[in-house]
């Protein structure tokens, strides 16, 4: 009960904040309210069950919670136009649901002003948007939980201080807040996808719908979209019924969603009709996916092609999680050799030990691929991975 509990007050989360923050003007005070809403559904709902309509009852505590912040910060303050904020909070009606949508939206925008540094707008989004911990921001920025904790207090400073407006900005502000927008919907995705987070994916999915339909002549979104439609039309098929890992090589494509792959293939070729050129990271992205996509088989898989795309993607915009795709397309595209070549240019964590590893064993060196897949296990690994991993590590040492 309680991890069911915990999941449905962190999928609801995020929009309570939304609304709370357009209400109240304040994300510290807002995060505070939707915290304390979600103590007090962990400590009530195991005894009386999950409500009905669970986002209902939480938006109702959050408000309760904010005024009894506010009265304690007007008494403090003698802030007066806290009385405002508590008439608009007490009020018995609920945002519909896309008044909540739009207020995502907004919340998005406004993690991702440009008064803000990039990697604080990303660790603000995150979270804000995706409820992540800040040992979680820190480990996707590459930084450390005391830093991401200072990074995440002064962003909140700078907003209340400089009157970050909550809104969608004018289109003339737009081109300044896109590219961190798309990264910030597009980190959310990858989070989820990374550790088989269903929620936090479709989450990602209807941001990144909601960002095309506010601008839909734009190359950028839509290539955001196609990219995100495209990968998640594969996740049925990326767990078996047991829960276990099912690699690409091995996976029942009858599954994948034929029409989430139509959409994304024709949001690919809007967005690079619309820029004519395909350098944007998202579309090379999408390019890739897309041919995956395309093969009936694995077999069928056009390698060359994806190492050609991989190679673009490289060249402007570097990252390891490309490159150690790029090795695998490279493996593929011309044997494993070629793949190791490549890996030994790239920093090593837990995914650069397990790819090592799959090159090594399927060229013969089955000692080593041993000693790599155990090298992957000592980082950071979901669960679902570590299982997968360890299966595939007693197959190698029979192998050995």
């Amino acid at each position: 009960m309680h991890d069911t509990v915990a999941e449905t007050v962190r999928v609801e989360g995020a929009r309570i904040l939304a609304t709370l923050i357009r209400t109240i003007g304040d994300v510290q005070i807002a995060e505070d309210a939707v915290q304390e809403a979600a103590l007090a559904a962990l400590g009530a709902w195991p005894v009386t069950g999950v409500p009905p309509q669970p986002r209902a009852w939480l938006t109702v505590t959050a408000r309760r919670k904010a005024i009894d912040i506010l009265r304690r910060e007007q008494a403090r303050r003698g802030k007066e136009e806290e009385g405002t904020r508590m008439i608009e909070l007490a009020r018995a009606d609920l945002p519909p649901d896309e008044v909540v949508h739009d207020d995502l939206l907004r919340l998005i925008f406004t993690c991702c002003h440009p008064a803000l540094s990039p990697p604080t707008q990303v660790a603000l989004a995150l979270r804000t948007l995706c409820g992540l911990s800040p040992t979680q921001i820190a480990g996707l920025l590459l930084s450390t939980e005391a830093a991401t904790e200072k990074r995440l207090t002064r962003a909140r400073q700078k907003i209340a201080a400089a009157h970050i407006p909550y809104r969608v900005p004018a289109p003339s502000e737009l081109p300044a807040r896109l590219p961190a927008v798309c990264g910030v919907i597009h980190s959310l995705y990858t989070s989820g996808h990374a550790t088989y987070d269903v929620d936090a994916c479709r989450e990602a999915v209807r941001l990144a719908e909601l960002l095309h339909a506010l601008l839909p002549g734009q190359p950028a979104p839509a290539a955001v979209l196609a990219l995100l439609l495209l990968t998640e039309a594969r996740r049925p098929a990326r767990l078996d019924a047991s829960g276990a890992v099912v690699t690409l090589d091995c996976q029942d494509r009858t599954r994948w969603d034929a029409a989430a792959i139509a959409r994304g293939i024709a949001l690919l070729n809007a967005s690079l009709e619309a820029s004519q050129r395909c350098a944007d990271p998202y579309q090379l992205q999408a390019a890739i996916a897309a041919e995956h996509a395309r093969a009936a088989s694995y077999d069928g898989t056009d390698w060359p092609e994806i190492l050609r795309l991989y190679d673009l993607l490289m060249s402007v915009a570097p990252n390891p999680a490309a490159g150690l795709a790029r090795a695998v397309a490279a493996a593929e595209a011309s044997g494993p050799a070629a793949g190791l070549a490549l890996l030994a240019d790239l920093p090593p964590d837990p995914r650069w030990h397990a790819v090592r590893a799959d090159l090594l064993a399927r060229a013969g060196r089955h000692a080593e691929a041993v000693e790599a897949l155990t090298s992957s296990l000592a980082g950071t690994v979901t669960d679902v991975e570590r299982r997968h991993r360890e299966q595939r590590l007693a197959e190698l040492r029979g192998m050995a």
